[in-house]
């Protein structure tokens, strides 16, 4: 199963946009999935539904900062380059969807960021891109990383 499809599978389970693409990459940062989903919980809805930088960017933007993340706060050349990493990756995102911005990718501008979460029915599927976003995230990490080893 790509990451792609494992993310998609997370985000059907009913986790939010950061806790799919995250909880993808569970093995690969050696962490549990109970653990990677709790610390990303509040990404979702593009931070705790504020509508802001989408979950599944923030997701993505998780899995690298636990993987290849500076530590020391003086190490100015570690810290450029993983903020270049960063937006590289909201680049590539961006190219595909137009923004990284959850009301922008949702069209809702302004209206839908009531904290209680949207019932995953049909009808949300159907009119809600999330599942799609969090398969760009999980498949341009992918590829990302591939590429770094």
């Amino acid at each position: 199963m790509t990451k792609k499809q494992r993310a998609k599978e997370l985000f059907l389970e009913g986790y939010n946009c950061a806790q799919a693409v995250a909880g993808a990459y569970a093995n690969e940062m050696g962490m549990e999935l109970k653990t990677v989903v709790k610390a990303v919980s509040s990404f979702g809805g593009g931070m705790g539904r504020m509508r802001e930088v989408c979950g599944a960017v923030s997701g993505m933007f998780f899995v690298v900062g636990v993987l290849s993340g500076y530590d020391d706060p003086k190490d100015t050349v570690s810290k450029k380059e993983h903020y270049e990493r960063i937006q590289y990756l909201a680049g590539k995102f961006k190219e595909q969807t137009g923004s990284i911005v959850c009301r922008e990718l949702l069209g809702l501008e302004g209206k839908d960021n009531n904290p209680t979460p949207s019932e995953r029915t049909k009808e949300y599927y159907k009119k809600r891109p999330c599942v799609e976003m969090v398969g760009i995230a999980a498949e341009i990490l992918e590829e990302y990383l591939a590429c770094q080893h």
